[in-house]
Formats: structure tokens, sequence, C-alpha cells
């Protein structure tokens, strides 16, 4: 049997980890979030969550994947109690892996179409209301959404076409070492504006009154959502890069420093967008327009904003496309593991032809909504929670201890074990039945 691949580098693994984590959930959801649950105080939650729940469970899934050697859809076939039948639901993280490439393709697409348009200064001169009809007329034109679409797929097939040192590792590597410069010199940016220094405030000081207005109860619930999925466990991604980490790594240095990373991007993101909306008293709360309409407004306005709006997508399509690329490769792991005759371009070409003839049918807007509800509401939450229900209550804890302390220096016990099986299964299982019965999107 062919010897499995495995990471160049160190450096290489966070960043392709953290690239697989920060998404569009970092750089498009995170700040709209805090804007609209009150800024530092739902920042401060959602850190606490981050720490006490999604850290732990990021090691966890890392030690599976590096027991078994296998993909997603294929480890608990190898860890799994005898006699056990859970690897039957393992196939749900291919699947939540492959809807959200689908949802994936055609927002990266949106974000390279935009970096194009204002490149090629097709927005210029408009104000708020004819940057939106242009918005809409994008919407509404298949064939232009369908041809970016198109390039994104082809982009990440031929990343992930090269194999892991080749292609993944050295290809993100670039890009997420892009973003991180890029959403630095855009925050600064942002805080130079006039009155940016109270969207500063509202974002980095707690206001637990303006709390208070909004709900406590709204406000924890909306961190600890953002907290569960903002590091894409649950979804098998991190399953497959733990498959490629050799043995003598320490998982929780490892998940500690993709977490920063992560956490660092959502912060930044926020701290772009939020003192732009104050400075131009904009809603911080208004949602995913903030992106497509209100910024290309403003950023036309002042010196150097095409320049920084260029800046601003380039940004974005780096965090789209480093996910979505993970996206691919932990469907393709799959995938050659159940086929193993099948070549891996061969597989990739499957993969791209299926999301892109999926995608086609998506194109009109009006379906967008009911398949990113079928996505948010019951594909990601049960597959989470599947997950973690297989990591705690199906694998032997003493086989998924030793995983975790493999090349670890500091050894993880029951306080570690109990955390994840007595506090965050039962918080999966209450946001799952949340979307499920109150039909909540996360």
């Amino acid at each position: 049997m062919k010897e499995r691949e495995t990471f160049g580098s160190r450096l290489g693994f966070i960043l392709v980890s953290a690239g697989c984590a920060i998404g569009l959930g970092n750089v498009w959801k995170f700040p709209y979030m805090a804007g609209k649950y009150g800024g530092a105080a739902f920042i401060l939650i959602y850190l606490i969550f981050l720490v006490l729940l999604g850290l732990p469970v990021l090691v966890c899934e890392f030690a599976v994947g590096r027991a078994s050697r296998k993909s997603t859809a294929r480890a608990f076939h190898d860890l799994e109690p005898e006699g056990a039948n859970f690897h039957n639901f393992s196939y749900m993280s291919m699947v939540s892996n492959y809807v959200l490439m689908m949802f994936y393709t055609m927002v990266a697409g949106w974000m390279l179409y935009y970096c194009y348009a204002m490149a090629a200064g097709k927005l210029a001169g408009k104000d708020s209301a004819q940057v939106a009809d242009y918005f809409t007329g994008l919407q509404d034109s298949a064939g232009t959404m369908t041809l970016w679409m198109i390039i994104v797929v082809v982009l990440s097939f031929g990343v992930c076409s090269l194999g892991v040192q080749r292609g993944l590792e050295k290809i993100t590597k670039v890009m997420m070492m892009c973003l991180l410069a890029l959403i630095v010199v855009l925050a600064v940016h942002s805080l130079t504006l006039d009155g940016a220094m109270e969207g500063a405030k509202f974002y980095l000081v707690p206001d637990f009154a303006a709390m208070a207005e909004i709900g406590i109860g709204n406000v924890i619930f909306g961190a600890l959502s953002q907290a569960f999925f903002t590091l894409s466990i649950g979804a098998g991604s991190m399953t497959i890069f733990g498959s490629y980490l050799g043995k003598d790594r320490s998982l929780l240095g490892e998940s500690l420093h993709i977490t920063i990373l992560d956490t660092f991007v959502a912060l930044m993101a926020g701290l772009i967008i939020i003192p732009a909306c104050f400075s131009y008293n904009l809603d911080v709360g208004a949602g995913p327009s903030l992106l497509f309409v209100t910024l290309p407004t403003i950023l036309q306005d002042i010196p150097l904003g095409r320049l920084f709006a260029i800046i601003l997508y380039l940004a974005m399509i780096f965090a789209g496309i480093s996910s979505l690329q993970n996206m691919f490769e932990a469907v393709a792991e799959s995938l050659l593991h159940k086929f193993p005759k099948l070549s891996r371009t061969a597989v990739l070409g499957i993969i791209c032809a299926l999301c892109l003839g999926a995608g086609l049918f998506m194109e009109p807007i009006s379906k967008w909504g009911p398949w990113m509800d079928l996505v948010s509401i019951y594909i990601i939450p049960i597959g989470a929670t599947l997950g973690a229900i297989s990591w705690f209550y199906v694998m032997k804890k003493d086989e998924l201890l030793d995983a975790v302390n493999t090349g670890s220096g500091k050894k993880h016990g029951a306080l570690w074990y109990h955390v994840g099986r007595y506090i965050y299964v039962p918080m999966a299982v209450i946001l799952c039945c949340v979307a499920l019965f109150m039909n909540i999107a996360f």
C-alpha cells in the first residue's frame, strides 16, 4: 500500500489547518455577529467558549486522524470498539464538506468577481443604491456567476491535484501569509478614518448594560454557536490533517497555534469593518450586504479607496479558497479510501463535476436560501453532534487519551476528557436541537 503523505513542515501543518478553520465565517460572519450582539461583550464570551470547548475538541479531532491514519469517513472503522456500528454515521462528515463546497464556490466566485470589478473600475462613481443594483444584477446573471464559480473550482482542483506537500501545503502557506498581511494593513487603515475610534471602543470595551438590552441569553447563544463552528471541528477536515501529522508533534501546542491564528483573523476582520461602519454611520449588524454593497460604496470616497477595496477582496478570496481547497481534500481522501483503484486526479475530477453540476442548479438566488438552511440548520449541527458523540461516547477512553497524548509533553487526563464528555457533547446536542426544532441557522 502506498505510504501516506505527510506535511513537510510544522509551519505548513499549522497554516493549512488554520486555513481550513479561517473561512468566510471569520472574515464575513464574525464582524456582523459582533456588531449584532453588542461588540466587546459578545467577543469576551466567545473567547471563553472557544478556549473551553473549541480547543479541547480540536485536539481530539487531530488525535483521531493521527491515530487512524485514515480519511474522515474511514477513521472510525479502525478506532471504534469491536461490534459497534457507529462508523455508519461517519460519512455525514463527507456530506457536510461536499455541501459546504458548493456554497463556498459560489461565494468565493462573488469575491473574485468583485475584486475584478473594483480593479476594472466598474463600481467607480456609483452611489449606494447603484452598487446595490449592481449586486442584484450579479445575482440574477447566471452566466457571470457560473463563469466565476468555474474559475474557483478549477483553482481548487489544481492545488489539490498536486498533492499535500507540493499543492495544499505550499499554496496555502503563501495564501495564509498574504491574508495575515492584508488584514493588518486594512485594520490599520480602518482605524485612521474619522470617527473610527468610537467603533473601536464599541468593539474592544465591553458594555454589559447594552448586552442586557440585547438579551443576555441571545448574546451567549450567539457567542456559543460562533465558537462551536469557527474552528471547523465536527466536519472532518481536521481529522484529515491530523492523519498527515507526525507522531512526534504535540497536538495541544499545534491546536493552540491554530486557534490563535483563527481568532486573530476574526478579530482583525471586525477591526476592519466595525470602525468603518461607525465612521460612516452604518448599521454594524447589517449582515452580508456590508461586504458587497456598503463597503464598496464607502471605500470609493476615501483616498486610495479603490486600492484598499481590491486588497479587501483579495483577503476574502484567500480566506475562502483556503477553506474550499481543504474541503476538496477532505472529500477526496474519503473517496480514495472507499475506491482505492481510482487515481487522485480522477477523484478530484468527479468532485469538481458534482460540485459544478449541483452549483448550476443553485445559481438562481431564490434557491440559495433553502439550500443554506439545509446546510446550516441540519447538516452541520447533526454532523458536529455525531462527531462529538463518537469521540467521547463510542471510542474507548484509554484509546482516545493515548491518541491525544502521543507526542505531547504534558499528558491530558480525566479533566480534559470530562470537559469533552460532560460539557462539549451536551452543548453540541443542545445546539443541534435548537437548530432542528427552532430553525435557527448557524
